[in-house]
This record gives structure tokens, sequence and C-alpha cells, in this order.
């Protein structure tokens, strides 16, 4: 029976992260076939003149879709139409603020060049003794900053709920109350997902080859800056 146990259990982890991913896969692509497929024309739906359905149709015509708007937007006739579409919505008082919140968002999220969320940290929260990990955003800038101006450096932090990490709180903390951790953002995600289950290994792997003496001479780390 422990041996029953053990093979269930390791069954178990093994196939939990693979059936939970199928099906989320799954369940996204029929999401967007049901958006997307009953705007095609008779002619190019596949389910018109097969007997079965073709799952994935949907999601290959809107990626295309929006490969095409990129294209078209990236010439002067494209960014003119997309101003003057702007401009249209920035007359109606409640779309104008849903649209530009969403598409700052975007553009922040979706930013090749940004540095958004490169480092994780910890700091003392909700009180002192206690740590929570946080997410390195970036320096505090706008009225905030200037409000903050007479205080230590400020930098904004986003610090993620357990499991689900894409809530949470933004919290303007002094630089120097940050400590800088080696675990990668999607390590230190893991460990919040996870609830501390899933604790990346430490030192990593290429440290433990060095000698302890080359450890015991490398200087403690301190906050130090955010790396671009």
């Amino acid at each position: 029976m422990t041996r029953l146990r053990t093979y269930f259990l390791t069954g178990l982890v093994i196939a939990g992260p693979i059936g939970i991913t199928l099906y989320l896969s799954w369940s996204l692509i029929q999401w967007i076939d049901g958006w997307v497929k009953p705007l095609l024309p008779v002619h190019y739906n596949p389910d018109t003149y097969l007997p079965f359905p073709v799952p994935g149709v949907g999601l290959i015509v809107s990626v295309c879709v929006l490969i095409m708007v990129g294209f078209l937007t990236a010439n002067i006739a494209g960014r003119s139409l997309i101003s003057f579409g702007e401009r249209i919505l920035g007359r109606m008082p409640l779309v104008r603020n849903l649209y530009s919140g969403l598409k700052q968002i975007f553009e922040t999220v979706l930013s090749e060049s940004g540095s958004s969320f490169k480092r994780a940290g910890i700091i003392e929260y909700p009180r002192k003794g206690l740590w929570a990990i946080v997410f390195l955003a970036t320096d505090t800038k706008g009225e905030v900053a200037v409000r903050l101006d007479h205080h230590d450096e400020m930098i904004s932090v986003f610090l993620p709920t357990t499991p689900n990490p894409t809530s949470g709180f933004l919290l303007f903390v002094p630089r120097r109350e940050v400590i800088l951790l080696d675990m990668t953002v999607e390590e230190a995600a893991k460990l919040v997902i996870s609830a501390g289950l899933v604790t990346p290994p430490y030192p990593p792997e290429k440290d433990k080859a060095l000698p302890k003496a080359s450890k015991k001479a490398a200087a403690p780390k301190e906050p130090a800056d955010i790396e671009g």
C-alpha cells in the first residue's frame, strides 16, 4: 500500500500540471473559436463542409488578423487613421478614460524595451519582522515622487498575493529597505503561487561548484540599484 501510494502521488505530480495546462489551453482555443468562427464567411469556415469541427481555426484567424493590423498601422496612413480614431475616442467622456488606461497597460506589459519586473526582492510587510516577496517595477515618478521628495529615494514595487500573483498591491518603498534576490522573477512567482512549497535552489548550481574559500571572500550583497 505504501508503494501504491507513492506511485499514485508521483503520477499525480506528473499528470496534474500537464492536465491543467492542456485543459486551460483547450478552453482558450474553444473560447476564441466561439468568438471568431461565427464571423467567418461560410466558404472559409471548415465546419460547414467537414463532418467534424476543426478546433483552432479561430485562433489562427485571430493571429493573422492581428499581424495584418500591425502591418497596416506601421505605415504613415495607418498611424494617421489610428490618430484620427483616438481623437474621436478622446471626445467621449467615459470611453476615453477606459481606452487610455487599457492602452497604457498593454504598451507597458508588451513593450520589449520595458524594464518592468526584471528583479525580485523582499520587504518588511505588513509589519516589522514579517517579510514579503515583491517585484521591482521602476523608480517612483510623477506627483508621488514629488510629494515624497523629502524622504529617501523611493521605488515602485508590486506585492503579489497568494496563490494568484496577478492581484496585489502597488507600494512605494525606500530603496534602502528593499533586499534584492538572486532568484528570477519566474522563480519568485512560483514561490508565491505555491505558497512557499516550491522553493528555488540556493545557491545556484554554478555557485555550488565554487570553492568555499571563494564564497567567504565575496563581500555580502547590499540592496543595490535596480538593474535596467
